[in-house]
């Protein structure tokens, strides 16, 4: 259309007198304006093919996902880049791991960033495209003038190669975590063009999980978290880590400062609301410890968050950065109860009883279409009486578990799976992941709902499941490691390795009767986890993904699926009393695509379970188990 009307309104203006050519050029420039506003948003709900409640919202979005990304790390100043992007992809186009300048742009789409393409929410809606490349223009406020400007992705699927006004300035490769450039040298004044390149694949050999060539579900790349800018100085704070040590009634910061840090001093501060509990400093070198007298607890029951501020001034007094954070205080560890081991939340045993969640949408597949879609699942998972969700071998935005630090949902976190760590090349692919693996857990380290890491699920291109066990429990022992959660299943394209023997948990998969001879048994040092148990079906016409549709059982209606996760509830309560169980996760939050097991359908527009009946057994049974040592 707005090529339609070029030429048109071009000639207008040509034969119009000079007295009046401002005024035609007022109507000139709203005429363009309203043709690519017609242009970005031409889609209607009623084209996709499963809208969720946020669909329309998140079409009209001029800036999708407009909230800060990163809560716990907050500063002030930034500016969100999501938005219309112009774009290319094919695999004919230019190789981004291997380009020195950004391609020329061609026959480009329009892109709603950060929707994957294979996304009805991006526009594009195209499969698997191996090569894209993204661009749009910015500017820098001019607040921001004499600081550094880092510029941010959430995620970007698989490898990334950035370019700034031509000049390419980096490269990243892992497909679920976040990563910044400084790009203050390559920038100027006015606009300044920014260029993505990502290239995706899809062999198996990284860590993918379902998003990859043996899942389940559509397939998505490119990028599909938020982009962003934001000012520093030239010191600033890079990171921090927060470990709780609840014995003390303490935390520890571990602070990294980026630029020559003599000379400069960080400060800590623990508020209570608006009321400062506890305040430290010391250098950036130095680890801080703030005690929290008589600490509020964090639990599900009682998700209670400390605001905590990272100031860093110089000798003179002067702030350079200012960080807005938070934590809980809360403890997790294995401890025998009766003789039995069991996993124990600040001195308790609380039974995990959890969700399955692999974070899909029809709107968005690997992207919530808002953020209040993003909260939806976990409130979800919170009024049906669940305290935990098994984050499925993905990971999610930080906002997501922000979310749940909030909210009150523990987490088991998963590491999304390779499909072939062998080969040839093995030794690099396995490197690559254990890399990745070290990443997510330094990312969302701070997290207080985060209280189990999985690093395998089922066999699913498993491999050195016992070296990397140990090592995660080492990197990490301030939480649970589950090494191999179903080991009892097994892929079928590769031998199984089986039961690492080691870790916090026997974790084993069952999706038939809930009866002895098929529940994991705590040994000496591990407790007993029923890692995903029920997949029960039910078809809720005009509600259903375009695929053949199924579940490992299927039931006649709400009230017969709801009775039945009753009946199952009440005989993992058996398994408890008498069997040792500890855990046990329900397959799962919402259909996914095919999967019609969830306790709402894949548009989240229908609850297939009576919701209060759901909630009521699921607190009785974690009531009448709760004990401490």
């Amino acid at each position: 259309m707005v090529v339609l009307l070029f030429p048109i309104l071009n000639r207008h203006l040509l034969f119009t007198p000079k007295k009046s050519n401002m005024k035609k050029t007022f109507i000139y420039i709203l005429l363009i304006g309203l043709c690519f506003c017609i242009e970005i948003q031409a889609q209607e709900t009623s084209s996709f093919t499963l809208p969720t409640p946020w669909t329309q919202t998140a079409l009209n979005a001029e800036t999708p996902l407009p909230e800060y990304p990163r809560p716990q790390m907050v500063r002030s100043e930034w500016k969100n880049l999501n938005g219309t992007w112009e774009y290319m992809g094919g695999n004919n186009l230019t190789d981004p791991t291997t380009s020195t300048q950004p391609p020329q742009f061609i026959n480009t789409a329009k892109i709603k960033v950060p929707f994957p393409p294979e996304s009805e929410l991006s526009g594009i809606a195209k499969k698997n495209e191996t090569f894209m490349w993204y661009r749009r223009e910015f500017s820098i406020p001019k607040e921001w003038k004499g600081k550094q400007v880092l510029l941010h992705f959430g995620a970007v699927d698989r490898i990334a190669t950035i370019f700034i006004n031509g000049e390419k300035i980096g490269t990243h490769t892992g497909g679920y975590d976040s990563f910044h450039f400084n790009i203050t040298s390559h920038l100027k004044s006015g606009n300044n063009e920014l260029v993505v390149g990502a290239y995706d694949p899809n062999d198996g050999k990284a860590a993918c999980g379902k998003n990859g060539p043996r899942g389940d579900y559509t397939y998505t790349s490119g990028i599909w978290q938020t982009v962003w800018i934001e000012p520093v100085e030239e010191q600033y704070i890079s990171h921090f880590k927060i470990t709780t040590d609840l014995p003390n009634n303490r935390i520890l910061v571990i602070p990294t400062v980026y630029g020559e840090s003599n000379k400069i001093k960080i400060t800590a501060e623990a508020y209570n609301g608006e009321t400062l509990v506890a305040q430290t400093s010391g250098t950036p070198k130095e680890t801080l410890f703030l005690t929290i007298n008589q600490p509020h607890l964090w639990s599900p029951d009682d998700p209670f968050l400390y605001g905590l501020k990272l100031t860093l001034t110089t000798s003179k007094g002067k702030i350079i950065d200012k960080i807005d954070s938070y934590f809980g205080m809360r403890s997790i560890e294995i401890k025998k109860i009766d003789g039995i081991n069991r996993p124990v939340l600040n001195g308790e045993f609380v039974f995990h009883i959890g969700l399955l969640d692999q974070g899909y949408w029809p709107d968005g597949i690997f992207t919530a279409p808002t953020d209040e879609a993003l909260a939806y699942d976990i409130k979800l998972a919170k009024n049906a009486g669940f305290n935990v969700i098994r984050k499925h071998i993905k990971v999610e935005p930080q906002r997501w578990y922000y979310h749940c630090d909030k909210l009150g949902l523990m987490v088991w976190q998963d590491m999304p799976n390779l499909w072939e760590p062998d080969g040839a090349d093995s030794t690099a692919i396995r490197s690559q992941f254990r890399k990745e693996l070290k990443t997510m857990i330094d990312q969302h380290y701070n997290a207080p709902s985060i209280v189990m890491w999985v690093p395998f699920n089922e066999n699913w291109g498993a491999f050195e499941v016992t070296d990397i066990t140990e090592w995660t429990k080492k990197y990490d022992c301030s939480r649970l490691v589950n090494g191999l959660s179903g080991f009892n299943y097994a892929p079928g394209y590769r031998p199984a390795y089986g039961d690492p023997g080691n870790g916090d948990f026997v974790d084993m998969h069952h999706y038939g009767n809930i009866e002895s001879n098929a529940m994991p048994k705590p040994d000496e040092k591990r407790a007993a986890s029923l890692g995903e148990f029920g997949g029960k079906g039910l078809f809720v016409r005009g509600h259903l993904w375009p695929v053949p549709n199924n579940a490992y059982e299927m039931m006649l209606n709400k009230n017969i699926l709801t009775d039945t996760y009753v009946l199952m509830m009440n005989q993992i309560e058996q398994m408890i009393k008498y069997e040792g169980l500890s855990a046990a996760i329900y397959t799962q939050t919402t259909d996914v695509e095919h999967e019609i097991n969830g306790l709402v359908t894949y548009d989240r527009q229908i609850e297939k379970m009576i919701l209060n009946k759901v909630k009521d057994i699921n607190q009785d049974v974690i009531k009448c188990t709760r004990k401490k040592p």
